[in-house]
């Protein structure tokens, strides 16, 4: 290095001579103003420069030649002044950097490629790391290897997520052994003990199940336990059990040992009438085009018991769409407040009181637009509906009968049913090719039947996703009027929620005979 002072003292010249490849001269000329700089802090100015020079020259040739860009632990402020900014007053570029960019554009081009078909995936990365060094893999080689496996390994984890899915579904669709028992034990008790068969309710009742000055429950279902549950809790709950008429419906099989449960076990105060369908003189085909719509439905659910995962298109499915395909078929609520203030609600002459599901903190159970239960691919859908429009809640209603008669909703619902009307080869080749109006179940033609006729609740009266989500928080859960263990987690079911299912269990009468004797116990 070699300083030259001009004759003036007013520049000096720092002159850097470095043999690299050819040699090279760095060239640094400091002008100094005449009378606004001392020649002490001229000099102590030189000194530094003749200080820091060397270091700055001497660390830029060594990171060209080790190509790395790390600054040790000691000397953190001049190393790394040196390693970074040297190269850049020199107008180099470190190799590092340069290293980067390159294997960033090598993965952008592998990204848009085919992967060989011929590129044998290693099984373990220490298996991938081996092949490397005995190969020699070019970096484009390492790329497709990693991405390749990458991938597979997606593959893989979807694919386990879906068989988790799947088989959680027949769990939950699937009836306990110890619920069946106690159907067959009812329903031959029904046969050989006439207190069972009694009439429900006693004849001297039977003016009060058309009365309006009671609050009148209608429950379907074919499951004996937890039609029993919901019973129990509503009236341990009502501040007047005695003005409460249920309604049990259920299907022709349950029908004998759903009647022989409450003639045993009246829920007084309250009166139960228990119904089948097959008692319904004017519930026929012609009638009630729903009946044909409920085929339909099953016969497109025993569509998805198959093995479909195998020739399913997972890709683009993800869990959760592939979970509301998979919805069990029977959903239980409990009851934990006095439901009579409900009967007060004005509904502004709507027909269906229901809390809203598209607005609160759980982003899965209530975030429900139309667009997550209507396929708006299908032009008619598309046409007459809108997306963002917010779903409501099945599983705890309240129906105004008066507004409803005044309404053309069931014409609207059988309407809609003939639309979808198909034969069954054609339902399952719409369900491969996604032309399926509406996901299975009930709320979808619901939603399209009572649109324009639903005035939002208060969402405290009915909180849903009990069967859903594990994380629900429990102070919400005990402050709810009622729960709804809808999905697949139900509280009977060993998949059940073992924190949310003793809110469930303690409406359960474990001493009963018959539900001793069916080892239905409480866990």
């Amino acid at each position: 290095m070699q300083l030259h002072f001009s004759p003036s003292m007013r520049s000096i010249t720092i002159l850097s001579s470095t043999s690299n490849n050819g040699g090279f001269i760095d060239l640094m000329k400091i002008k100094v103003a005449a009378r606004h700089i001392s020649y002490r802090t001229l000099f102590h100015t030189i000194l530094i420069l003749a200080f820091l020079l060397p270091f700055v020259f001497i660390l830029t040739a060594l990171v060209t030649l080790e190509g790395v860009n790390k600054c040790s632990s000691f000397g953190s402020g001049l190393d790394c002044l040196g390693r970074r900014l040297g190269p850049r007053l020199l107008g180099r570029v470190d190799d590092s950097e340069r290293l980067v960019k390159d294997f960033y554009k090598i993965l952008n081009q592998v990204n848009t490629e085919e992967i060989p078909n011929d590129l044998k995936l290693p099984d373990s990365f220490s298996q991938l790391v081996t092949e490397m060094k005995n190969n020699q893999y070019d970096a484009k080689t390492f790329a497709f290897m990693l991405r390749a496996m990458i991938e597979k390994l997606e593959r893989e984890i979807r694919e386990s997520k879906f068989s988790e899915l799947m088989n959680k579904h027949f769990a939950a669709s699937s009836i306990p052994k110890g619920i069946h028992c106690l159907s067959l034990r009812l329903t031959d008790e029904y046969s050989s003990n006439a207190h069972a068969r009694r009439q429900l309710p006693s004849p001297e009742l039977l003016p009060l199940l058309s009365d309006n000055s009671y609050h009148h429950f209608i429950l379907s279902t074919d499951n004996i336990l937890a039609a029993s549950v919901v019973v129990t809790s509503a009236v341990q709950s009502s501040l007047k059990p005695e003005k409460i008429v249920f309604h049990v419906i259920t299907d022709k099989k349950t029908y004998a040992g759903m009647h022989s449960w409450f003639a045993l076990n009246p829920a007084s105060p309250a009166i139960v009438e228990v119904k089948g369908v097959h008692q319904f003189d004017w519930l026929t085909r012609e009638n009630v085009p729903v009946l044909e719509a409920v085929e339909n439905h099953n016969g497109i659910r025993n569509y998805y018991h198959g093995n479909h995962i195998a020739g399913a298109n997972l890709t683009d499915t993800s869990p959760r769409t592939f979970a509301s395909k998979l919805q069990a078929r029977n959903d239980d609520v409990v009851i934990q407040r006095d439901l009579s203030p409900l009967w007060e609600i004005d509904l502004g002459g709507k027909v269906n009181g229901a809390v809203e599901t598209c607005k609160g903190e759980d982003e899965w159970v209530m975030s429900k637009h139309f667009k997550n239960y209507f396929n708006f691919s299908h032009p008619l859908i598309a046409k007459h509906l809108d997306a963002d429009e917010c779903a409501w809640a099945y599983g705890m209603n309240i129906f105004d009968l008066r507004a409803w008669r005044k309404t053309n909703i069931r014409e609207t619902y059988h309407s809609w049913l003939k639309e979808c009307k198909l034969s069954p080869d054609d339902r399952v080749e719409n369900l491969r090719s996604n032309l399926t109006m509406w996901k299975l179940g009930t709320l979808p033609p619901a939603l399209i039947a009572f649109k324009g006729h639903v005035h939002p609740i208060d969402s405290s009266w009915h909180m849903l996703g009990l069967g859903y989500q594990n994380k629900t928080n429990i102070e919400s859960v005990k402050k709810a009027a009622v729960i709804h263990y809808n999905g697949q987690s139900k509280p009977w079911l060993q998949i059940g929620f073992e924190q949310l299912r003793p809110f469930w269990t303690k409406y359960v009468n474990y001493t009963n005979d018959f539900v001793r004797n069916c080892h239905i116990l409480e866990s």
